[in-house]
């Protein structure tokens, strides 16, 4: 079965840089982003994305290069990034957690030229220049994000950020950018099943994306204005999306080195005309407070953060009225989430889930937003605006509704291909269709239910178990906070389903009778044969389990201190 969005939208042939310069016409002296007490208005950060983009151009710098931004969200970022776009040059980001040598890894296989870094990583960098095509690099550091006057101490061979381009021209440049084929973003997947590949996105992928998120999620459409700025404007009623453009207000957390931070926590936002309230690191009480002072709209993020909301005291105590929808990406929103932040926010409050990854910019579906829309707990939604999705089987025909396959998507915001690397991108776009590697199932409806990835599915004596149904049946038990399944190799059954399970105050006993709840609901070969109890799954800095990690656990008998409780006596099928 495949399934095609009925909603079509206009694409102007423009930059990204469009997305800053239509707003900051429009919005002017709203502010944009709130950092640790500092505020940028949309004009401000406009001119200083101006004034940076017109510095990298003094330094050679313009179409075809790429330049790297290693830094967590501040100012800087969001000025460097539409300052790199503005110049026609190529966005790489990379974590700034990235250990030296991935990170060396990636800054040769980008080619950037020109890096800007956080001071407390910036050694990192440092140690591994020799190793890139980095010449410049450039510096700057939290103090700066909040006031500009500041000056870090520099490592040797480094410039500071606000001395690059403080006296630069505030107009923007003429870059010539030709928006179908000059590359946006060269951005890397997440490395969670392998080894990170680079993703090639042309402005016309991201600025596709960004309108398939901007104009579904606020029921508008595209114009641009007399300058060549990119606006959208609202169609649908405040009865359906009560948030008027430039009204919004976000605490924003989603890292913009992230795919689903770069489109949907930076360049949607912006081309709303929403305020940003950043925060570095989550920290629920800290994120709760926020979401009551600057009276957010929007919250956003991966479902370990809303399972952290759901289990923090303050959720019951603060004022979350002005909250009117929810979105959430990276990985599945366990059922038994989406209910508790209902009972929790009301049932006014839209949760629309989606899903995506770097190779289609960010997205491929959400739940509508509208308010009146029909929803469906455990789907990501159907596909955005001119997207198609597929369920195909292995012989490459569609299967049925209902029936599961891989996902395959085709749209105008999937990938160029991967940088340097023509079989891979071969074996990915292929049959007309970007291969997702994904399991999922199309209902009659067009909502897509992701199963489970196929890196992440076990073989257990041939036959197929799907971590995810396992994951929810465990987030449904009480005390139950976190839950991974992953699978141990033994060569006379293929794989054995482990969980780690966070259940604060579980002993191991309670660990076996929860082993037996879940293994009660499932199919004897889908039981679970193992439980460790951990303090906390490792994610990755979008929110995605970094299942690779546990399975190194697994294999390497890396638990220290963990309770575990099995192996369970096997249960042949029946």
């Amino acid at each position: 079965m495949s399934a095609r969005s009925a909603v079509r939208l206009e694409y102007p042939d423009v930059p990204v840089g469009a997305v800053l310069a239509g707003s900051a016409r429009r919005f002017d002296d709203r502010v944009v982003i709130h950092y640790q007490g500092r505020e940028l208005s949309y004009a401000g950060l406009y001119a200083r994305a101006c004034a940076f983009a017109n510095a990298l151009r003094a330094n050679g710098v313009g179409r075809g290069d790429a330049v790297a931004i290693h830094l967590p969200n501040c100012p800087q970022y969001a000025v460097a990034y539409f300052g790199v776009l503005l110049a026609g040059a190529t966005f790489t980001p990379a974590n700034p957690l990235l250990p030296p040598d991935d990170l060396g890894s990636q800054l040769a296989d980008s080619g950037a030229r020109t890096a800007l870094t956080w001071a407390p990583v910036a050694p990192a960098l440092l140690a591994v220049q020799d190793r890139t095509p980095v010449e410049l690099v450039l510096v700057t550091d939290r103090e700066q994000g909040v006031d500009p006057a500041h000056r870090p101490a520099l490592p040797d061979r480094t410039v500071d950020f606000e001395d690059f381009h403080a006296g630069a021209p505030t107009t923007p440049p003429d870059a010539d950018t030709v928006p179908a084929t000059d590359l946006a973003h060269l951005s890397y997947t997440g490395g969670t099943t392998g080894r990170s590949k680079a993703v090639q996105l042309t402005h016309r992928n991201v600025v596709a994306n960004v309108l398939q998120y901007a104009c579904g999620g606020a029921g508008a459409v595209s114009r641009v204005d007399d300058a060549g700025g990119l606006w959208i404007e609202q169609t649908s009623p405040p009865e359906e999306h009560p948030t008027r453009l430039g009204t919004g207000v976000s605490i924003c957390l989603a890292p913009w080195f992230h795919a689903m931070g770069t489109i949907g926590g930076l360049n949607v936002p912006v081309l709303s005309g929403t305020t940003m309230v950043l925060h570095e690191r989550f920290e629920p009480a800290a994120y709760l407070a926020d979401v009551e002072r600057f009276r957010a709209t929007t919250l956003s993020g991966a479902p370990p953060l809303y399972a952290a909301l759901l289990r923090h005291p303050d959720l019951a105590t603060r004022d979350l009225t002005s909250v009117r929808g929810l979105s959430s990406g990276a990985a599945p929103l366990p059922v038994e989430i989406i209910g508790g932040l209902r009972a929790r926010l009301g049932d006014d409050v839209v949760i629309a889930e989606g899903y995506g990854l770097t190779e289609v910019t960010m997205g491929a579906t959400i739940g509508p937003s509208a308010r009146t829309a029909v929803r469906k707990p455990g789907t990501v939604g159907p596909p955005v605006p001119d997207t198609e999705i597929a369920i195909l089987g292995p012989d490459g025909a569609e299967a049925p509704a209902g029936a599961e396959g891989e996902v395959c998507i085709r749209g105008p915001q999937v990938m160029r291909g991967y940088r340097n690397r023509p079989e891979e991108t071969a074996a990915t776009l292929t049959g007309g269709w970007l291969h997702t590697g994904d399991v999922g199932v199309l209902d009659e409806d067009g909502y897509l239910r992701i199963v489970d990835r196929q890196k992440d599915m076990l073989i257990y004596k041939g036959y197929n178990v799907y971590p995810r149904e396992l994951e929810e049946l465990l987030h449904a038990q009480p005390g139950v906070t976190g839950a991974a399944v992953v699978g141990r190799p033994q060569a006379d059954v293929g794989e054995l389903p482990v969980a780690f399970v966070v259940a604060p105050g579980l002993d191991p006993a309670g660990a076996q009778a929860l082993v037996e709840r879940v293994n009660a609901q499932v199919t004897p070969y889908k039981r679970l044969r193992e439980i460790v109890l951990v303090d906390e799954i490792p994610v990755s800095a979008a929110g995605k389990v970094l299942k690779r990690t546990l399975r190194e656990r697994l294999t390497a008998g890396r638990h220290p201190g963990a309770p575990q409780v099995g192996p369970f006596r096997d249960q042949r099928p029946r």
